[in-house]
């Protein structure tokens, strides 16, 4: 008797949303036994971990903060994967659209003008795009791959930042500090709960939903998409553009992107400095796929990957573990989600062996 892997006559409905079901099981499971061998108590580290977060109302609004940028990012990366384009650079677009909004915090905060906020938001979201656009020319005038052009702008745009912040941008009363001053009130987001720092930036993240899911389900853009992505011969056949889908995957992406690091910026960081994410940008890549690339599904893939972050951040504090081993489960939960997958167009069938 042997196992082996059989074709499905069609993929399985059931196991395309089971998988990511069982990837977070798995990776619980697998972040236990990684807790014992260091020595911890796996089912104290696990309880920190997914647990003690949800326990408290200031552990449930910090859960909506840090899922602000991941939902928002991953929004943008499912879009352009529907087209086949590969938006791996979301961490340099953050940051090009925390600078863009920083930019304008910096220049016109504090003067109590209406529309410094909305400019910031703006700018952000054009900063991300405008960066993303980069790719997008290099992918259709010089067939470069947006794999490659977008991961290595990322770096490109943190040293960018690294740089205004050490320079120009340095807050001449900071001690020398690599950051900018302080934003002014009116170039900060509003504060949702009063006593937490959940701010409007999680209103604008779950309002990409819905407007995500239309633009992709219920319209004629959405559908070019699609079909450019699973069908190149019919798009051409119907003169469906492939470098206008390339365009506006990236910077419909780029864009989503910028404004998650906008609200970054005017939202718990409320300044400029080296680094504006933990690697919220490169996560979301993970998160779009646990969620199926459904923005609904992403929602709860985002809450997922942030309770990881904010229970990593318990286990610092209460049981001095490294935040490498929230990496770890993050890893854990892709590479769980990639052996999964396998079964929707497969599935596990015990057969006699065959001999000779």
């Amino acid at each position: 008797m042997r196992l082996r892997l059989e074709a499905r006559p069609e993929p399985s409905r059931a196991m395309l949303w089971l998988s990511p079901v069982l990837a977070a099981l798995l990776a619980a499971a697998g972040g236990g036994v990684v807790f014992a061998l260091l020595g911890y108590d796996p089912l104290v580290a696990l309880g920190t971990l997914f647990l003690e977060p949800l326990s408290t109302l200031d552990g449930l609004t910090e859960l909506g903060l840090k899922a602000t940028p991941l939902l928002l990012c991953a929004i943008g990366i499912a879009v352009g994967v529907r087209a086949q384009v590969w938006n791996i650079g979301a961490e340099g677009q953050l940051t090009m659209g925390a600078i863009a909004g920083g930019g304008v915090a910096l220049a016109f905060g504090g003067e109590g003008h209406w529309w410094t906020l909305p400019l910031m938001l703006l700018a952000g979201a054009a900063g991300g795009g405008a960066w993303a656009a980069i790719p997008a020319l290099l992918k259709t005038r010089c067939n470069a791959h947006e794999i490659l052009t977008t991961l290595m702008l990322s770096y490109v745009a943190i040293q960018f930042l690294g740089w205004l912040v050490h320079g120009p941008w340095i807050d001449p009363e900071g001690f020398n500090f690599p950051q900018t001053k302080m934003f002014d009130e009116d170039a900060l987001l509003p504060v949702l709960i009063e006593g937490s720092r959940l701010n409007a930036g999680f209103l604008l993240a779950l309002l990409s939903v819905p407007l995500a899911w239309l633009l992709l389900s219920r319209t004629v853009t959405g559908f070019r998409l699609r079909t450019v992505g699973q069908a190149p011969a019919a798009a051409r056949y119907a003169g469906f553009s492939a470098e206008g889908a390339v365009w506006f995957s990236l910077v419909l992406s780029g864009a989503l992107a910028g404004l998650a690091g906008v609200c970054e910026a005017a939202g718990p960081v409320g300044q400029l400095q080296p680094l504006m994410s933990p690697g919220y940008g490169f996560a979301a890549i993970i998160v779009a796929f646990l969620g199926r690339l459904n923005p609904f599904g992403i929602l709860l893939a985002s809450l997922l990957m942030a309770l990881l972050y904010l229970g990593g951040e318990q286990l610092q504090v209460s049981m001095q573990l490294p935040i490498a081993a929230t990496g770890t489960i993050q890893g854990m939960l892709l590479f769980f989600l990639l052996a999964t997958d396998v079964f929707v167009d497969q599935r596990l069938v015990i057969g006699e062996a065959r001999h000779g």
